[in-house]
């Protein structure tokens, strides 16, 4: 792994908790409007700006991307967003309750990446791709980390330990409850040495940031023609974590209708390759394991699955292939805009509320997978399905910039 130091570009103290932002693509145009309305700070107005249109304006259109120039510059000029004199590294903690854990923030080489030193376990989709690679060329800055995982390395736990005995740069808790901590690491040369002898890494959240700054570098290399490999573009804002402190969680599905059955058929169907259990609790108590949601009441599934090919084993592979396809009619689920999926923060009660209000006819709970499986299917060059993790807590954007120039 290579990680290299960087020049922040970052808030001050009194501004940190108000430009910290959700990650661009956790939310929703309607959704970011309204985080970001009353606070001119809020850094969505940077990485979302079509929430400063008129609703129905086109996100991709060319005044969005714009604005969201026009935006940075503002932060920058107005000291919103502060650049170091030097470069440095970061450990950035999150508490998510009695959950905790410590990730160092720097910049990951775009060519690791393009050499499977940064493995991947998703596919992309063309359009979100094409949206961060044109935002993040536009303003010449990658504004929101990729979460890597690596395995655990005691030598790195170290240096974190006596970076965290300093001061914080940062330190407050969001409107969500989750702590957001932040310093200064210390020795930052230590720290690259280190990273120099792990030898993989894995994406776990920012599959389509880090295409899209490898697609950006592509198009800066191809354009600059005295590009010599040094130039910031080579380089993209990651936090990188230990695996054994990542904490993942379910993403459940709805289904909008039931695919022309009424719930008697739908239940006779599924019996032929499920245990459906009545009256059962709303999450599964473990793999091989499914809650169902339908007509007000909570059903069990649960099956065995023999294979060992770590992608078909997966809970949300034998849904798919034994009840959303040829029972429910989903042939692709990443295209199909009958189902929808929804993060497992959000709880179970999101899937009855969404069935009771009958925005869905059907929700399924599933059991979170497991770090060491996502590890495993990159390992093996596999691709998992889509909306497979939840990794919960989520980082803040805009506490930590990586700008080109």
């Amino acid at each position: 792994m290579r990680v290299n130091s960087f020049k922040a570009l970052r808030p001050s103290i009194e501004l940190a908790d108000q430009v910290a932002a959700v990650p661009y693509d956790t939310v929703d145009t309607e959704e970011a409007r309204a985080l970001a309305d009353g606070n001119p700070y809020s850094l969505l107005r940077v990485s979302r700006p079509e929430i400063e249109f008129s609703r129905g304006t086109d996100i991709y259109s060319d005044k969005v991307y714009d604005r969201g120039l026009e935006n940075f510059l503002h932060f920058r000029e107005k000291n919103y967003l502060v650049q170091d004199a030097c470069p440095g590294l970061f450990v950035y903690r999150l508490e998510m309750k009695k959950h905790v854990q410590f990730g160092i923030v720097g910049c990951c080489s775009v060519a690791d990446y393009e050499n499977n030193i940064i493995k991947k376990h998703e596919k992309t989709r063309a359009d979100k791709e094409n949206d961060r690679t044109r935002h993040t060329i536009t303003l010449r800055a990658n504004t929101g980390p990729v979460f890597l995982a690596y395995r655990d390395a005691t030598s790195i736990d170290r240096l974190v330990k006596s970076a965290i005995a300093g001061k914080p740069v940062y330190d407050f808790t969001a409107v969500d409850g989750i702590k957001h901590t932040v310093w200064r690491m210390p020795d930052a040369p230590a720290v690259i040495s280190e990273f120099n002898k792990v030898p993989v890494s894995y994406i776990a959240d920012g599959h389509h940031r880090a295409a899209s700054a490898a697609r950006a570098c592509a198009k800066m290399r191809e354009e600059n023609k005295s590009h010599d490999g040094t130039e910031e573009y080579n380089w993209f804002l990651a936090v990188l974590f230990p695996a054994s402190q990542l904490q993942i969680m379910p993403y459940n599905r709805c289904v909008a209708d039931l695919n022309g059955l009424d719930e008697k058929a739908l239940l006779e169907k599924i019996k032929k390759s499920f245990t459906v259990t009545a009256q059962a609790k709303p999450s599964p108590a473990g793999p091989g394991m499914a809650g169902m949601y339908l007509g007000g009441k909570w059903f069990g599934l649960q099956w065995k699955n023999d294979t060992d090919d770590p992608v078909l084993s997966l809970d949300v592979s034998y849904l798919q292939a034994k009840l959303l396809d040829p029972v429910l009619g989903i042939k692709d689920p990443r295209t199909d805009k009958r189902i929808d999926f929804i993060g497992g923060i959000r709880g179970t009660d999101e899937l009855v509320k969404r069935v009771d209000s009958g925005k869905a006819a059907v929700a399924f709970s599933m059991y979170p997978v497991t770090v060491e499986q996502v590890m495993a299917i990159a390992d093996a060059g596999m691709i998992m399905p889509p909306k497979s993790t939840w990794f919960e807590p989520k980082l803040r954007s805009g506490l930590l910039v990586h700008a080109w120039e």
